[in-house]
């Protein structure tokens, strides 16, 4: 044998090793990815008719050998979200199924290839559009009729009770909801101009700019006299969003919360909800709710306005490996366990 040829045998097992630890660690990283992405529940694809049309849903039941489970529906926010809000409420789902709830959602409408445009519906639809799911569940066997609650989040603290006041429910989880349409708007303008520390000329012109779209919404001008008014700058408006508005701004659910009285009801809400004014949101919560003495309210003092830790979300490389290792982890600690707990004792 050609000495010579002995440090180029050398030089190739090593490469050949390398590639092997680094496709062994890839294979482990991967297992591990698939593991933490394997959720402790079945999932279905169902289809559920309303309005002459099809909604697409997703039902997750637990896997505890029982029959028929209670069932937690779930009311999206604001958005294009599709039945699982892009596999972000698994790990609530499993939760449920692990106090013994299945859980229901479904695509907006015209998301993930499904009939409609949620941009033409009302809240009022919204709330039609659960009552049809939530009668379609209770004709199934694997449902316990009498155990079927809500989930909502955000835009759907307009939506819940609504949905209560068509059909009885035996309670509801409110996350981050806001109470009156314009006032959230407000809000959330102000809130974002203080984290950017914007001039007090621009807070000046940007409330301008709010108090001349308030006044279009009020008498109801088109799109094309917004966009007019705006200076022919709609700013990533569209006639759609326009017109959803112009549907909704009016929203308030101050009065519609009374269909809840007596109904278990835990409100969940983050310290750093630079959406919804939470202090206004608690306030009328118990005004409302608490003579009926259902009402459990819990702070989450590190999370943001969709219940996830602030220090994940604000860096994106924080939530794409916690998404990919560990998607519990995304949420405000104890915001799924209390949940779990609330379900359990809500029977």
């Amino acid at each position: 044998m050609c000495p010579k040829t002995r440090p180029r045998r050398r030089g190739l097992r090593i490469a050949v090793w390398s590639l092997v630890t680094v496709l062994v660690v890839a294979a482990g990283l991967t297992g591990v990815v698939l593991w933490q992405n394997s959720y402790d529940m079945d999932e279905q694809r169902v289809a559920i008719r309303h309005g002459g049309h099809t909604l697409n849903g997703v039902l997750a039941t637990p896997r505890d050998g029982r029959k028929n489970h209670g069932l937690v529906v779930y009311i999206h926010g604001d958005g294009p979200i599709d039945a699982t809000h892009d596999d972000g409420y698994k790990p609530m789902w499993e939760a449920n199924a692990r106090a013994g709830y299945a859980s229901l959602s479904w695509d907006k409408p015209g998301v993930a290839g499904a009939p409609g445009d949620w941009l033409g519906q009302s809240m009022d639809d919204r709330a039609e559009e659960a009552a049809a799911a939530i009668a379609w569940a209770r004709d199934r066997p694997d449902i316990d009729g009498d155990r079927i609650g809500l989930w909502g989040a955000s835009q759907a603290g307009w939506v819940l009770p609504k949905i209560a006041a068509r059909t009885p429910v035996s309670f509801v989880v409110a996350v981050s909801p806001a109470i009156n349409w314009l006032r959230q708007g407000r809000y959330n303008l102000l809130a974002e101009l203080r984290a950017d520390g914007a001039s007090a000329a621009r807070t000046k012109a940007e409330i301008t700019r709010s108090d001349t779209t308030r006044r279009l919404l009020k008498r109801r001008a088109t799109f094309e006299e917004y966009v007019g008014a705006m200076g022919g700058d709609a700013d990533g408006m569209t006639a759609d969003r326009w017109a959803f508005i112009s549907k909704n701004h009016t929203a308030d659910a101050t009065s519609d919360l009374r269909a809840l009285r007596g109904v278990p009801v835990l409100l969940a809400l983050a310290g750093h909800d630079t959406n919804v004014d939470i202090a206004d949101t608690e306030r009328t919560y118990h005004k409302v709710l608490d003579p009926g003495g259902a009402l459990t309210v819990r702070h989450y003092p590190d999370a943001t306005h969709s219940l996830l830790k602030q220090s994940v979300e604000e860096s994106e490389l924080k939530i794409t490996l916690t998404a990919l290792f560990s998607p519990p982890s995304l949420f405000a600690d104890g915001f799924l366990d209390s949940q779990r707990q609330f379900l359990k004792e809500a029977g």
